[in-house]
């Protein structure tokens, strides 16, 4: 009996054993597979952001070497150098660098990026490049030339030693030291050094987009951990407001806020995010699992409005519409004297399962609403702003908007929403200059979000 038990079970083992010889060998050659394409993007990317940053000092030296009266190479040259930056900090982005710090760096290329797109589009003729610009290519020239030396170095060792970068993603994560570290250390020498350059003078423009938005800017006196729960409760209509955990966030910070959180029923979760000055709500989620849709863009959005009313948002209007996974997501902002506030906005994402509001976004609505300045009066009449449209621009609606624009300033436009080759589109036209400011193209479902 067991030699004819034993005649059937040991092909039946060698076969599984086989098999699980054969099965491991295919998933170690797919996860190798892996690991070498990874490593290929991780190579590639650190080179061509090597390549980038050596060619960005070249442009720059370019555009330092052309006559001071040169308007025309010098928007050349400032648009080449807003390319070239954008190309690198899109390499840095795809390098395991989220726990090694190199945010000097990464701001650094930011605000390159961020003075030669700004200083390109205007008008050079009329606004030729000041003393102040001059004197900051030229640093900024200086700068480039010893990050690009030290990127070449580090470039160097990797390709003489074989260095790999997998190696570098292994010990950030794991907060080991690999046994050579020489990636990591030249990283972190570069950004050491571009921490030392001296503070250029970016101009109010591209400074202000780099002013955090401090809490402490905002009214009100601290609130407790108590009293956020209170509010956490009153939102969301729970009896109970102890059922919150809250937990205190960036003490002694620009951004000290809080976190309240309530654990549900079949894994959902509630979570409130307030400020810590005044106790101001900036963020609502209510996490659930969302089924299949059922509900239309229409029944949506009166959800949504009805949600703002009862919670304190009145006298709100929709601006766009995007649809993902089931989840709507409006985004609404404030009116005052007839004049849109695109800067004081605030997004709500419905569920189209059931039509339930399942969260709230709010920090620049409560920035904005406590730092609300004058809205200007507009000095082109309607008549006249519809003048520096396309001629085959069809018009469907106007009305005044206040947005900011691509030199961070806040300018009062006219907004036409239209068609043309086919498409619709709001056109911002500037109240004061007749400048196109901006011009985005609508989705064919949020185009129901207007009014």
């Amino acid at each position: 009996m067991y030699k004819r038990l034993s005649a059937i079970l040991f092909p039946v083992a060698t076969i599984l054993l086989i098999g699980a010889l054969v099965w491991g060998y295919q998933e170690n050659q797919e996860k190798n597979a892996i690991l070498i394409k990874a490593e290929n993007q991780y190579q590639r990317a650190f080179h061509d952001l090597s390549f980038h940053v050596d060619k960005l000092h070249r442009e720059l030296g370019n555009t330092l070497a052309v006559h001071t009266a040169s308007t025309g190479s010098h928007r050349k040259g400032l648009v080449n150098v807003w390319r070239i930056t954008s190309e690198a900090q899109n390499e840095i982005n795809q390098l395991p660098l989220t726990l090694l710090p190199f945010n000097k760096t990464e701001e650094f290329l930011s605000r390159i990026s961020k003075f030669s797109y700004q200083t390109a589009i205007r008008d050079l003729t009329k606004q030729p490049l000041t003393d102040g610009e001059l004197k900051n290519l030229k640093e900024l020239y200086k700068s480039s030339a010893e990050i690009s030396k030290n990127l070449q170095e580090v470039q160097n060792k990797v390709i003489s030693n074989r260095l790999r970068w997998m190696d570098v993603e292994t010990a950030l994560a794991s907060q080991r030291e690999p046994n050579d570290n020489t990636i990591i250390d030249g990283f972190k020498t570069v950004d050491k050094k571009v921490g030392e350059y001296p503070e250029l003078d970016w101009g109010p423009s591209v400074s202000s987009m780099y002013n955090k938005r401090s809490v402490k800017k905002l009214g009100g006196a601290p609130v407790t951990e108590q009293k956020i729960k209170t509010e956490a409760a009153r939102f969301t209509g729970t009896p109970d407001a102890n059922s919150f955990k809250v937990v205190e966030n960036g003490r002694g910070t620009e951004w000290a806020s809080f976190t309240a959180q309530r654990q549900g029923n079949q894994g959902e979760r509630v979570t409130l995010d307030y400020t810590r000055n005044g106790g101001y709500l900036i963020s609502y989620v209510h996490d659930r699992n969302i089924g299949p849709k059922a509900v239309g863009t229409g029944k949506a959005r009166a959800s949504a409005e009805k949600f703002l009313q009862e919670k304190g948002y009145p006298d709100l209007t929709p601006v766009s519409y995007d649809e993902y996974d089931n989840i709507g997501t409006f985004t609404f902002v404030s009116k005052q004297d007839g004049v849109l506030l695109y800067p004081e906005k605030l997004t709500v994402r419905v569920g189209l399962d059931n039509g339930q509001v399942t969260g709230l976004q709010a920090s620049d609505y409560v920035y904005e609403r406590e730092n609300r300045e004058q809205v200007p009066k507009p000095k082109l009449t309607l008549q006249q702003a519809r003048k520096f449209l396309n001629s085959e621009f069809k018009e469907k609606y106007h009305r005044l908007a206040l947005i900011e624009n691509d030199m961070s300033e806040k300018v009062l436009t006219y907004e036409f929403g239209g068609s043309i080759n086919g498409s619709d589109y709001k056109i911002f036209i500037n109240a004061e200059t007749g400048t196109e400011e901006t011009v985005e193209e609508i989705r064919s479902r949020g185009q129901g979000t207007r009014s």
